[in-house]
């Protein structure tokens, strides 16, 4: 197929929630990580009352990707259409659109559009994007299916919540801790193993084994996303049984006067189906989401103490020099 050839698809869903509530989550790309199984980190690059650019880091059959693309929304009509400023090859060009149709029934019909183009006229190319497309296509919509009707019938299956430390040493030193996470099975008791790959700066893959306080472990992948030396955004590929989402973010903020507050903070769903497995027949939804705050909460406070005895220390060595 030659290279200006388009190819043009359509994929779409039923959801019963109200279609205003459907477009908004489409629309606020702030929701994009805790509803889009693919999308790890968004952010935007410029803003106005209707048109955007944002920033989008993604997986793609598996593999992150980054790449930035530039909105239209309208609230009227419930659509919201996109198109990639410069897309990642094999990608010559890639865009479309959301739109949400209201149902008679009260719920709404969500279409997703696509039009893309592969780089050369390889065919085995343009098969891999269909396949890329489809998959993330199918994806998306039963994911924000799943995300509308589960936010509007069982909002206390949802975790949103901060711990912060305050450090005497820089941001930067704090930040190069959590980063530099392939040293972690030396550093943190509840880690048993890590592994870390890096293949683009700041765009990394997180493998470990973490221990649980009964001894066991149990196994998470992560892809994470830095800014140095200030934020790092993540979202957990491969969860725990309790969960059917978590997404986080590292925060260093330093005050000017040598300390510096670290904060970290959790997204998390609870998966109804695996409470009684992970915690046994007699626990609940209240059961699980006290045992994901203390869990959660201590592994990032075990963590966030000992990038804060590392900031101290590496402070200390600088001020005897």
């Amino acid at each position: 197929m030659p290279e200006q050839a388009l190819r043009e698809v359509e994929h779409e869903i039923t959801v019963a929630a109200p279609p205003e509530r459907v477009y908004d989550l489409i629309a606020d790309v702030r929701n994009w990580p805790s509803v889009f199984p693919p999308t790890v980190h968004v952010d935007h690059v410029s803003r106005g009352e209707s048109q955007e650019r944002i920033q989008i880091w993604a997986t793609v059959n598996g593999t992150p990707r980054q790449w930035t693309s530039r909105r239209t929304l309208d609230r009227d009509a419930l659509r919201v259409e996109f198109r990639q400023e410069v897309p990642s090859a094999p990608i010559a060009a890639m865009g479309g659109a959301w739109i949400v149709e209201p149902a008679a029934h009260g719920g709404c019909r969500v279409r997703l559009l696509h039009d893309y183009r592969a780089a050369g006229d390889d065919p085995e190319t343009l098969r891999w994007i269909d396949r890329a497309v489809d998959a993330n296509s199918g994806s998306e919509l039963a994911a924000l299916k799943h995300h509308a009707e589960l936010t509007a019938s069982a909002a206390d299956l949802f975790l949103d919540f901060e711990d912060t430390v305050r450090i005497r040493g820089s941001a930067k030193d704090a930040y190069a801790f959590v980063a530099e996470a392939q040293h972690w099975a030396d550093r943190l008791p509840h880690v048993a193993s890590v592994s870390l790959a890096e293949d683009s700066p700041g765009l990394q893959i997180l493998g470990m084994e973490t221990r649980t306080p009964d001894g066991s472990t149990h196994t998470t992948e992560s892809v994470r996303v830095c800014f140095p030396h200030h934020t790092i955004v993540y979202k957990q590929t491969t969860l725990p049984p309790l969960m059917s989402l978590h997404t986080g973010r590292w925060r260093f903020e330093e005050d000017g006067s040598g300390t510096t507050a670290v904060t970290s903070r959790h997204i998390a769903v609870i998966d109804p189906g695996n409470i009684a497995r992970a915690l046994g027949a007699d626990a609940g939804i209240p059961e699980a989401r006290r045992f994901l705050r203390d869990a959660l909460g201590a592994n990032s406070r075990a963590t966030l103490s000992h990038a804060g005895a590392h900031a101290e220390a590496r402070a200390a060595a600088a001020r005897t020099q």
